[in-house]
């Protein structure tokens, strides 16, 4: 493909609204990108640690919500290994969840992860959709070992609060605002790029975003 063409397809793509679809590691199923949902804001919580750069964020289908999750988690590694806790955090987009709702058909709205662990079990809200989260972080250890962002807590319109399957160095930090709107509906990850011989702390901090 010529660099012409590299720059005005994703351009005609964006302009008409294209939803791009593609296999994800974080489920077994479709991965859809959505280029022009339009959101309400973001939420964030001040916690998160400064290594890395933001990946692209990554939106459900319309008429969906994040109304459950997955996480890719590093097992403690052991004595003079180097851990990395989170790498990724996977969201699974439904219309507003209720007591009936499958949990079958879902698309996935997943930015940048680390290269390091396995995904977990999704968790789902029982109502509802995600509006809130809460994040487990270890601050820098100076000569030790960092691992950053370790483990996140959900909680759902309804009021259940769900947390992951991660790692448990560091302290939850504060609670998040809740989403304006109806719910999150879209993810952007801070991720560090793998270090080589040096330390690796892989995802380090994460907003959301809210839709209407």
């Amino acid at each position: 493909m010529n660099p012409v063409t590299n720059i005005i397809l994703p351009l005609l793509l964006l302009s008409f609204g294209v939803r791009i679809r593609g296999q994800s590691a974080g489920d077994n199923g479709n991965r859809t990108r959505v280029a022009d949902r339009p959101s309400v804001g973001f939420i964030t919580v001040g916690n998160g640690q400064y290594w890395g750069t933001w990946g692209n964020r990554e939106m459900c289908p319309l008429g969906t919500y994040a109304t459950g999750f997955s996480l890719k988690v590093e097992s403690n590694q052991g004595i003079f290994r180097d851990d990395t806790a989170l790498n990724g955090i996977a969201l699974r987009c439904t219309a507003p969840r209720t007591p009936s709702s499958s949990t079958i058909n879902y698309s996935t709205a997943q930015s940048t992860s680390g290269s390091w662990g396995q995904w977990t079990q999704n968790r789902w809200c029982p109502t509802g959709q995600l509006v809130a989260f809460q994040l487990r972080v270890e601050s820098y250890q100076w000569l030790s070992d960092d691992t950053a962002a370790n483990n996140i807590r959900f909680r759902c319109s309804s009021g259940t609060v769900w947390e992951g399957d991660g790692m448990t160095w560091g302290t939850w930090g504060s609670w998040s605002p809740t989403c304006p709107g109806r719910g999150i509906c879209g993810i952007e990850t801070k991720v560090e790029a793998p270090q080589g011989p040096l330390d690796d702390t892989s995802l380090n901090d994460v907003r959301f975003y809210c839709c209407s």
